[in-house]
């Protein structure tokens, strides 16, 4: 077989291997937040910013929420690792956001975010940060889920099933996640252009 063809079955194989409650959980978490108010703030590192970023339009265009992403403002980012370090970046950007109890964070991570192998310490202190609040957190995370999937109210992992290759497998489901979620009937308020128009 090709390459091609092996990541293709890989990943037939690791869509198979989601728990499909665990993103009916992520749904109705997700319509909680919204239900009561809160906004949502979707937070990712290298890849999963630009997913943040894609699903913050998403969220707000085709569910109603009110939807952010730290990342999407690079002036304020940089800004803030640059005088104050990285580590903190998101968390200082939700404390200047207000973060409350109605609101929800969304976490795009491969590793979760794991304090003891200082790797994506940003994610794991907006975490911290949020459950001090009371607000909530959902993931989308690889590997064992790290700190996302210890403390989060949901999260969907997708199974490391090739170690090789768990990066690009993790971020290419998110997507299929996302894409899942707002598409959802719990979440879903307003029809995606092609398909309105196929109506």
């Amino acid at each position: 077989m090709s390459f091609a063809s092996d990541y293709l079955a890989e990943t037939t194989e690791l869509i198979r291997a989601l728990d499909a409650e665990r993103v009916e959980a992520l749904a109705t978490g997700l319509a909680e937040v919204r239900e009561r108010g809160g906004r949502l703030f979707i937070l990712g590192v290298g890849g999963s910013a630009g997913h943040a970023g894609h699903a913050v339009n998403d969220f707000r265009k085709l569910c109603g929420f009110e939807a952010y992403a730290p990342t999407d403002n690079v002036s304020e980012l940089t800004a803030r690792t640059n005088d104050e370090g990285w580590d903190t970046t998101f968390a200082a950007w939700l404390q200047g956001s207000r973060i409350n109890a109605k609101d929800g964070l969304l976490i795009f991570s491969v590793g979760g975010g794991d304090a003891a192998k200082a790797v994506s310490q940003n994610i794991v202190a907006a975490i911290d940060l949020a459950k001090q609040t009371g607000a909530s957190v959902y993931g989308i995370v690889g590997r064992d889920g790290g700190h996302t999937g210890a403390v989060a109210d949901a999260a969907v992992i997708v199974p490391p099933l090739y170690v090789e290759r768990i990066t690009p497998h993790t971020e290419g489901l998110c997507a299929v996640i996302w894409h899942l979620l707002v598409s959802h009937p719990a979440l879903q308020k307003t029809a995606t252009k092609w398909e309105s128009l196929g109506k």
